[in-house]
C-alpha cells in the first residue's frame, strides 16, 4: 500500500472492489469488457473506506496494455490519475515488463508527462494488438501511445 499527499491510499484492487471499480469506469464511460479478466492487475485509490480511482494493467508477455484510468469528479485535478499511473507503472518494471502501451480518446495530452509517446495504431505489437480492448473496445480513432521500461528502475 503507497499513500499518496492527499493521504489516499494506492492498494492492489481487492475482489470486494470490483463493483465499485467497475462503476467508476462506467460513469468516466470506460470499457468495462475485460475487467474482470485483469482485474487482479489493477491498482485502487481509496479514501475513507471508499473507492476514488482505478487503473489496470493487462499483460501479454513482456507487453503491457494500460486501461482503466479513472477518478471520481470529486478528486480530479489533485494527481490521482498520475499516482495511479505510476503506480501501475512500477508494478509493470517490478514484473518484467518493457513497454506499456495505451489507447485514449480523451487523455491524449495527460500521458506524455508520464513518458508516453504517441505511435500509429501498425507499430504496437503484435501482442498488443490482439487484446480485446485494442480489436474491439477502443474506437480506430483512438490515439495509440506507448511507453518504453527497459533500462526502468
Amino acid at each position: 500500500m503507497k499513500r499518496t499527499d492527499e493521504e489516499v491510499i494506492l492498494r492492489p484492487a481487492r475482489p470486494e472492489d470490483y463493483t465499485t471499480a467497475v462503476a467508476l469506469l462506467e460513469s468516466a464511460r470506460l470499457p468495462v469488457a475485460g475487467v474482470a479478466e485483469w482485474f487482479t492487475r489493477f491498482i485502487v485509490a481509496e479514501d475513507d473506506g471508499r473507492i476514488v480511482g482505478v487503473a489496470g494493467l493487462e499483460v501479454y508477455g513482456t507487453d503491457g496494455l494500460l486501461r482503466s484510468v479513472a477518478v471520481a469528479d470529486a478528486w480530479r485535478n489533485r494527481g490521482l490519475g498520475g499516482a495511479l499511473t505510476n503506480e501501475v507503472l512500477r508494478a509493470a518494471t517490478r514484473d518484467g515488463i518493457t513497454a506499456v502501451y495505451l489507447l485514449t480518446q480523451t487523455a491524449e495530452t495527460f500521458f506524455p508527462r508520464y513518458g508516453f509517446r504517441r505511435i500509429t495504431r501498425e507499430e504496437a505489437s503484435h501482442a498488443v494488438k490482439a487484446s480485446l480492448e485494442f480489436r474491439e473496445l477502443c474506437p480506430a480513432s483512438s490515439a495509440v501511445m506507448v511507453r518504453s521500461l527497459q533500462g526502468a528502475s
